[in-house]
């Protein structure tokens, strides 16, 4: 079986998929510029700068929340005044839902319609937890559940 590896400098479907591709979506009423904007976002306790950093993609993002690690001392994460445990099903939650608004944008649907019957990896992807605001387990996770539930 084909084994694909995202990252936003792969080839397609690879760069498309990866959370630094401007796929705008909207989620709970905030418009995003990408995943890795509403991610980064969830480092930041206020909302108005929640709904700046969302609108983000790229390394751009990415460089939003670079120094923005009390979220790693805590353990949490915030999302619309909301202080989330990190490692919580809630947490999980929130992220399968970001990634089912995500999946209203075209562009990133036909990607994960690119990769049935294929096996997705993120080999740059971190597997902490506690040191990752998307593990590379939830990441691919997401997009399984995506292209499950979009397939057909």
């Amino acid at each position: 079986m084909e084994t694909i590896d995202i990252y936003s400098k792969g080839e397609y479907p690879s760069n498309v998929l990866s959370n630094f591709y401007p796929n705008e979506f909207t989620f709970d009423g905030v418009k995003c510029g990408s995943m890795e904007g509403f991610l980064q976002s969830l480092k930041y306790k206020s909302i108005k700068k929640q709904q700046k950093i969302c609108l983000l993609s790229g390394k751009e993002a990415k460089k939003k929340g670079k120094y923005k690690f009390l979220w790693k001392l805590t353990g949490n994460i915030h999302w619309q005044g909301k202080k989330i445990k990190r490692t919580s099903n809630e947490y999980k939650d929130l992220i399968k839902n970001a990634y089912i608004a995500l999946s209203q944008n075209q562009e990133f649907l036909n990607a994960i319609k690119a990769t049935y019957n294929k096996t997705l990896i993120h080999s740059i992807g971190s597997h902490d937890e506690r040191k990752t605001i998307l593990t590379e387990k939830e990441f691919i996770d997401a997009l399984y559940y995506i292209r499950k539930t979009t397939q057909g």
